[in-house]
């Protein structure tokens, strides 16, 4: 049966691949923006805006739902010079810095900075990795095993913030992940918004409650990044959109109440997220 507010015959997809998985075939490998919008304009939206796409399969009364979370809805011009901050260039250097394990071993750059947190095996590496695809030369350790990330690894992008990869929680997670995460979050003066992974497969499992819960506790603004949206099928991406969607409005206080839907295979939500991360911390004014 399809999820209510599904458009009929939108249920039918849920044994289908995920149109976005077919979009992944021409679109394997992050484009210069100039190209993305040269595509047709479905295939841009898809690829641009995966929240908006998805909006289109809702049954009419259900879509004030969804265009709600579009509070974050730049033009294209705005996504376009938001890519200059992700772009590697010699004025601007987008390098690793360094890793620590407490906060009095995390290096002292003042400028604005967001952290990434989530589940192991979210998809958090990948992503990271997607979002410097500008910066080829920057090093981004990905792997298939759980838990790869051990330690808050800091990245600083030009002069304008620093991006944080923080270990991954739940299965295989640092013994002293708890004294490192949480001494970070509470304590970490220059951070600007925490951007929390939830796996779009599975939904908000019992360690995300966990994260969502100290997030909240410690009065945090964070926004829910859903990664691997090229993995479900789309009823199934639509049934998670309005199950977390309702969690966000009526569960939290601190969280963005726009969800980002990613893919870092396909790109899809990868150039609208850059664009969010640079309004965020300043760098980038969309109107």
């Amino acid at each position: 049966m399809a999820a209510p507010g599904l458009l009929p015959g939108v249920g039918r997809l849920i044994e289908m691949p995920a149109a976005l998985g077919r979009l992944s075939r021409a679109y394997s490998k992050s484009h210069a923006f100039t190209e993305v919008l040269q595509l047709p304009k479905m295939e841009l939206t898809k690829l641009v805006f995966p929240l908006q796409e998805l909006q289109r399969h809702l049954l009419p009364d259900a879509k004030p739902d969804l265009l709600q979370l579009r509070i974050f809805d730049p033009s294209l011009e705005a996504i376009a010079r938001a890519e200059s901050f992700f772009t590697a260039t010699p004025r601007n250097r987008i390098e690793y810095v360094s890793s620590a394990v407490r906060l009095d071993h995390a290096p002292d750059l003042p400028r604005p900075e967001v952290c990434f947190i989530g589940r192991s095996n979210v998809g958090k590496s990948s992503l990271i990795k997607a979002l410097f695809s500008l910066a080829p030369e920057v090093e981004v350790r990905v792997s298939k095993t759980p838990g790869h990330t051990k330690k808050m690894n800091f990245f600083k992008v030009g002069k304008y913030f620093t991006l944080v990869d923080m270990p991954g929680y739940g299965y295989r997670a640092p013994e002293d992940f708890v004294d490192m995460v949480e001494t970070y979050l509470k304590e970490r003066k220059n951070l600007l918004r925490t951007f929390l992974l939830v796996d779009s497969v599975v939904g908000i499992q019992k360690a995300d409650n966990i994260a969502i819960e100290m997030c909240e506790d410690f009065a945090l603004p964070y926004v829910m990044v859903l990664t691997k949206i090229d993995k479900p099928s789309k009823g199934r991406l639509l049934k998670q959109v309005l199950e977390i969607q309702k969690f966000v409005d009526t569960k939290t206080q601190g969280c963005f109440p726009q969800l980002f839907p990613v893919s870092a295979m396909t790109y899809s939500g990868i150039h609208l997220l850059r664009c969010f991360i640079a309004t965020i911390t300043g760098n980038l004014k969309t109107n």
